[in-house]
């Protein structure tokens, strides 16, 4: 794949990104051609290097009231379920209460496309961990893997539900940002230099997924999926609140406790991710062509209900 310098068109950027990144986690064989995939492996990660960067440099001044003891950083990661980036964003009440069954296709298929695996990013970020953070992320990587059920598992719920609803997401009818989100998130699990930062992007997602699942399930159930189809949303409605409170006591609190410093980098990861959502969800709205007005009217039904 030829590369493209992170300065110019975003989609081509992060589909040449996505494509590098499925193909360098692949389960492969030994090849003749070793040397140069190894050669083409490293520009590409030279590039998602810079772009890991300078998004860690956007939102570094979002970071200045993370100092402090470990118990007052966990109070203050908590608090970005109410103020971080995307948080409480009316694209949500509005998938709920007014989007047709088509529009809630298009917003799943952008979803699935832009899902990076959360198993696979947990059980890269665990590599060496102390033994308190590493235990609490094979407990969690247990519930991903259904805790041995394969009908339970995580992942194949979600293939389930673009089976049943007859999705087809590809790399190619995925907007950018829905890409640059799986990006950042394949970039931070796989490089050690990143390991907090994984640590705080995935915590993060536990912290604020389960509202927007509740929210996309009550409208996939409102245009008439089925049960088994939202599933996978009515799963983490629930689960991850539960995930939530865990990895910020067993990993988050002690990781800082033991080394204060550690504290800046799991509140970069954690920005990183929520404002890698916030892009996608501004997008989508503009996909859908809402405005204000349009979200405040489905945000004022469930007032009214």
């Amino acid at each position: 794949m030829s590369l493209i310098s992170i300065d110019k068109d975003p989609f081509i950027f992060h589909s040449r990104l996505a494509k590098f990144n499925n193909i360098r986690l692949a389960v492969g064989t030994p090849s003749p051609l070793w040397e140069e995939n190894e050669r083409n492996d490293f520009a590409y990660r030279l590039l998602e290097g810079k772009f890991l960067e300078a998004l860690r440099a956007s939102i570094k001044p979002l970071t200045r009231r993370t100092t402090g003891d470990a118990d007052q950083f966990v109070a203050w990661f908590e608090s970005l379920a109410e103020w971080g980036p995307g948080q409480h964003h009316p694209l949500f009440d509005w998938l709920a209460n007014t989007a047709t069954a088509d529009q809630l296709k298009w917003f799943l298929t952008q979803e699935a496309a832009g899902e990076a695996g959360f198993d696979d990013l947990v059980a890269y970020t665990q590599v060496k961990l102390p033994v308190q953070a590493k235990l609490e992320c094979a407990r969690n990587y247990w519930d991903e893997m259904g805790r041995g059920k394969p009908r339970a598992m995580h992942g194949p719920l979600l293939e389930y539900m673009v089976r049943n609803l007859g999705l087809q997401p590809s790399i190619g009818s995925t907007v950018w940002e829905s890409l640059a989100l799986a990006n950042t998130m394949l970039g931070l699990a796989t490089s050690r230099r990143y390991a907090y930062h994984s640590l705080g992007a995935l915590g993060v997602i536990e912290l604020t997924a389960p509202l927007r699942a509740a929210r996309v399930a009550q409208g996939m159930k409102r245009v008439g999926f089925s049960r088994r189809a939202r599933a996978y949303f009515d799963l983490h409605a629930v689960l991850d609140v539960c995930h939530s409170q865990a990895w910020n006591r067993e990993i988050i609190q002690p990781l800082v406790a033991e080394n204060p410093d550690c504290a800046q980098f799991i509140a970069e990861g954690a920005l990183m991710r929520l404002q890698c959502g916030k892009l996608c969800f501004d997008r989508y709205s503009r996909e859908f062509g809402l405005s204000v007005s349009d979200m405040e009217n489905s945000r004022k039904k469930v007032v009214n209900c």
